[in-house]
């Protein structure tokens, strides 16, 4: 009896070591197969990956070189008019900053001149400080202003080759959609350009800015190290 059951384990054994070598065969086939699938796999979604960045209804093979130009055409134009967009809301809110501070500086280089003759030394001195302050906020506002308007400008001209690509590539659409954004943000800039060279002109006629007792106090600042060099220089 003890034999018999001997026997039986010894087949049992075989057989199990059997199954594994026919999984084992098995799997190396398949692992053989692997990188010809994901290769096939990949080239599939190498095409299929390319011709999606344009939207289609068609199956890709029907899908013409001129319908994914014209396509390509209309997502160019999205994203310029995108890049418009953001574009000018910065430069418009530059613009009012840079108006604000311009404001500020005047009203307090006015509050100074009129009661000049009543200030104390100390007191005198303290406006001058403010007034420097208040000098380098409206030339770190106009730098932004140089800055964002730089920007903008690209993006017109970004806005302008998209709509002419549009068209040429027959997308009349996408082209009208680009020309439509660029006049109304050229139409939005423009008013708040004329109040910003308005301001410029009452700050120069105010001599907030350049007056010569603004220049001595730079000089006096300079020397006594009280105030950083940014507050003498303009970029």
């Amino acid at each position: 009896m003890a034999a018999y059951r001997r026997k039986l384990f010894a087949v049992g054994l075989s057989c199990a070591a059997s199954l594994m070598s026919r999984s084992s065969c098995q799997s190396r086939r398949r692992l053989a197969v692997l990188p010809t699938l994901l290769k096939k796999n990949w080239m599939s979604l190498s095409v299929t990956g390319a011709l999606c960045a344009v939207p289609f209804i068609q199956k890709p093979e029907n899908v013409t070189h001129e319908d994914l130009v014209r396509r390509a055409s209309s997502l160019v134009t999205d994203s310029a008019n995108t890049y418009l967009s953001q574009t000018t809301l910065a430069l418009i809110d530059s613009f009012s900053g840079y108006i604000k501070a311009i404001n500020s500086l005047m009203a307090i280089h006015k509050r100074y001149v009129a009661s000049i003759s009543k200030l104390a030394s100390a007191e005198e001195d303290a406006f001058w400080q403010l007034i420097l302050r208040q000098r380098q906020e409206v030339i770190d506002r106009r730098n932004d202003c140089k800055r964002f308007e730089s920007c903008w400008m690209t993006a017109i001209n970004l806005s302008k080759l998209a709509a002419e690509a549009a068209f040429n590539a027959g997308s009349d659409q996408a082209s009208a959609t680009a020309q439509n954004s660029l006049q109304l943000t050229q139409s939005q800039v423009e008013p708040v350009r004329q109040q910003m060279l308005e301001a410029e002109r009452h700050l120069k006629d105010s001599k907030a800015e350049d007056s010569e007792r603004l220049q001595s106090a730079l000089s006096t600042a300079m020397e006594d190290e009280d105030v950083p060099d940014a507050y003498l220089r303009e970029d």
